[in-house]
């Protein structure tokens, strides 16, 4: 049995009297003990679902889901059992890069499909035996996300670290009979899997279009905390141009062959090539914006339109803006588009990692903290939602916005985009 924690408010769950604290037993007879199929049995039109109540009473329930909507119960245990970790040992891996002494949860390497599904995390595929991949395809868990890296199953299994890792392919192709669209991310590393290689596996990738919907190329990252791993370089200002150039071309491939671009390049390589943005339209419906692609662009726009009518700030107060290194100069850019506003931008150099990290996403409260106390910043600072965990307030350190608040003596305010940083700096609280 599996303990519910949580029903939604108007839910089909609430409908039925369900309460926390009660119990899942079964779904059609079926004792559960997976989400995914949980989720996939409650999404049919009738089901029965036995439930043990908090006085011990078991009670049969039969539910018809005329508009197939979701059954509204959170469980104690989010996945129902733990998180399948990973079985691999990327030559690239982040996680390896971490300092000792940071919360726990941080050090799990998560390679679970169902997460991958669930909150679109991106799966490699290398634990996934025949009969957890027919699961997929029988469930119909679409769409999935890919950590592709390469498709030469050699190169593959050297830079993943396993040696099922050269069975991508088939696996993919696989996904793709069943319908099953996946979206794609490689994590580029000069001299291993970039240029030739990366043509290779692009050309690999467009055979299963449409069931590809989307490839992004992000470059590794890499930290100060890399002693005894594997020796990476980082992309350079011709190297990372280099990337972009080829990026563009396969672009106009794919806009002849299927209507649209596909591949794209992540934000951080046209800062480090110092080229402007592609416009928003070359985006098309932003599916790689987790992997920080077009995320610039998409703020500008939404930063633009919302001070379209008005560039004139109402704002009295001193305020400041956190933001990483690499996009200080972007935000500041933004910020002097409106009229009488008293805002200082800080791009925060990366001591925690390194000064090779310069997202906004992997910035600490602890290098936020030491690098703005002696600044005049106001009453107010206004830091983007990537520096949190998510649906938290805890920073990557284990800090919160609170001891941010402590230490700065100030207000901080968490902004999700470019339409609310704008609403902030021109004093519109109106949502």
């Amino acid at each position: 049995m599996t303990k519910i924690i949580n029903v939604e408010q108007g839910s089909i769950a609430d409908e039925c009297g369900i309460v926390p604290g009660d119990c899942l037993v079964s779904v059609n007879g079926k004792e559960i003990k997976d989400i995914l199929e949980f989720k996939f049995l409650t999404n049919d039109l009738e089901f029965v679902i036995e439930i043990q109540k908090l006085d011990g009473t078991l009670e049969e329930i039969e539910v018809y889901n005329e508009y197939y909507e979701d059954f509204g119960v959170e469980f104690e245990n989010a996945l129902m059992t733990k998180a399948r970790s990973c079985a691999n040992k990327c030559v690239f891996c982040f996680i390896d890069q971490l300092p000792e002494g940071m919360r726990e949860t941080l050090y799990f390497k998560d390679d679970d499909s169902r997460l991958s599904f669930l909150q679109g995390n991106y799966i490699t595929m290398t634990n996934l035996s025949d009969k957890e991949l027919n699961s997929i395809v029988g469930m119909r868990m679409s769409p999935i996300n890919v950590s592709v890296h390469c498709t030469d199953p050699e190169l593959r299994s050297f830079m993943l670290g396993n040696k099922n890792a050269g069975k991508l392919l088939e696996q993919m192709k696989k996904l793709a009979d069943a319908g099953i669209i996946m979206n794609c991310q490689i994590v580029l590393c000069p001299g291993i899997n970039d240029g030739e290689v990366l043509d290779k596996t692009i050309t690999d990738l467009s055979e299963l279009i449409p069931h590809v919907f989307s490839i992004s190329v992000v470059p590794v990252g890499i930290t100060k905390y890399r002693d005894k791993l594997y020796e990476l370089k980082s992309f350079t200002k011709e190297t990372s141009e280099i990337v972009i150039n080829q990026v563009n071309k396969w672009q106009e491939k794919f806009l002849d062959l299927c209507g649209k671009r596909l591949l794209y390049a992540s934000d951080e390589f046209y800062i480090m090539a110092e080229k402007e943005f592609p416009p928003y339209e070359n985006y098309e419906d932003f599916p790689q914006l987790e992997n920080g692609v077009g995320m610039i662009s998409l703020t500008e726009d939404e930063f633009m339109t919302e001070i379209e009518d008005n560039d004139l700030s109402q704002n009295k107060d001193k305020v400041s803006i956190v933001t990483g290194k690499i996009s200080e100069e972007f935000i500041k850019n933004l910020v002097s588009k409106i009229k009488n506003v008293d805002c200082k931008v800080f791009g925060i150099k990366n001591n925690f990692f390194g000064e090779k990290i310069t997202v906004s996403g992997l910035v600490t409260s602890s290098d936020i903290i030491e690098q703005l106390k002696n600044e005049d910043i106001g009453d107010v600072i206004y830091i983007p939602v990537n520096m949190l965990r998510r649906d938290t307030n805890v920073f990557l350190d284990d800090l919160t916005t609170e001891d941010v608040e402590t230490a700065l003596g100030v207000k901080v305010k968490v902004i999700a985009d470019g339409t609310e940083l704008a609403k902030e700096l021109l004093n519109r609280k109106e949502v």
